[in-house]
C-alpha cells in the first residue's frame, strides 16, 4: 500500500467554509475510484494550506491518478500546483477493531 500526502497552498485568508466548498466540488469524483482505498481532505486556516491524504493500492495507482492531468486540474481549481509526498505504508493500526497489521510491499 502507498500513502500520499498532497499539499496545496490556498489563497491567504481562505476560511474553513471556503475550503470545504472547494473540496465538495471534487470529492464526488473520487468516490468511484477503483484504486483509491481512502482519502481525507485537510485544511489549516492559519497557513491557508489544504490538501488530501490518500491510501492507494500500489505505487502505480498513485502515479496514474496523480500524474500531469491531476496536477493541472489542481492548479486550475485551487490556483496553486500540488506538492505530493509518496510514502510506503508499512503498518496499519485500527484501535476500535483491535487490529495491528503489517502491510504487503
Amino acid at each position: 500500500m502507498i500513502a500520499e500526502i498532497v499539499f496545496i497552498d490556498l489563497p491567504k485568508g481562505t476560511t474553513r467554509e471556503q475550503a470545504l466548498a472547494l473540496y465538495r466540488e471534487t470529492g464526488e469524483a473520487w468516490r468511484g475510484n477503483p484504486d483509491l482505498i481512502e482519502k481525507y481532505y485537510f485544511f489549516d486556516e492559519v497557513s491557508s494550506t489544504g490538501g488530501g491524504f490518500y491510501i492507494w493500492r500500489d505505487r502505480n495507482a498513485a502515479a496514474r491518478w496523480h500524474g500531469d492531468d491531476y496536477k493541472q486540474k489542481v492548479l486550475s481549481h485551487y490556483g496553486a500546483p500540488p506538492r505530493i509526498v509518496t510514502l510506503d505504508a508499512l503498518l496499519y493500526v485500527d484501535p476500535p477493531r483491535g487490529v495491528l497489521q503489517e502491510l504487503p510491499s
